[in-house]
């Protein structure tokens, strides 16, 4: 059987931050464990707003100390077990690491965005901010049924990249921050879609 603390540390493996012992022991567990397979899938969104924050240098200069990173993570471990949806405890994760990123609403850029289309019910609004290294992305969603949803940048060339994952509280407003590589105009559309892949709204440029 599977330690508590194995399964915790899917939250350190998908921020890199375990040594190589540890990543050797995380990868041989994660081969036969479907709930951590699926937990960092869902990390994705996290990881790339990460990455997007190191790039505009919010990161602290320090490494993380391994005691702060577990007691973050256990934390966030008792949070999910109490019922707090999966979107709350990713973003507790997040505001460890990165200072002063999340939270801050974008200023609105042009290109500006448009609803085109939504599932009953559901109303959406979407703001981004160019970066160097892609996009910057602010998602406000409320309507949807409680599902698991996936924000997707889709690119004037067809290509796809998820901007952010998280769990639907159902009906309840959500705003999503994340990231895309993808530079704001090369950007055709974006996509917020239901795990069973139904487009819950569709966003293009005005």
């Amino acid at each position: 059987m599977s330690s508590p603390q194995i399964h915790e540390d899917v939250g350190a493996y998908a921020l890199g931050v375990l040594g190589a012992a540890d990543t050797f022991r995380f990868e041989e567990h994660l081969a036969g464990c479907t709930p951590c397979r699926r937990l960092l899938t869902e990390f994705g969104g996290v990881t790339a707003l990460l990455a997007a924050y190191a790039a505009d240098g919010a990161l602290p200069a320090g490494p993380v100390s391994p005691e702060v990173l577990h007691r973050m993570l256990g934390a966030v471990a008792k949070r999910r077990r109490r019922g707090h949806t999966l979107r709350i405890a990713l973003v507790a994760a997040a505001g460890v690491l990165v200072v002063g990123g999340i939270g801050v609403a974008l200023e609105p850029a042009a290109p500006r965005w448009q609803v085109a289309s939504h599932a009953p019910g559901v109303t959406a609004s979407l703001v981004t901010a160019p970066k160097e290294w892609g996009t910057d992305v602010e998602l406000g969603l409320a309507g949807a049924a409680p599902v698991s949803c996936t924000l997707v940048a889709v690119g004037r060339d067809g290509s796809e990249q998820t901007v952010a994952t998280w769990a639907d509280r159902g009906g309840q407003p959500v705003r999503m921050r994340g990231a895309a590589a993808l530079a704001q105009d090369a950007i055709a559309r974006f996509e917020v879609r239901a795990a069973d892949g139904a487009r819950l709204a569709t966003i293009t440029a005005r």
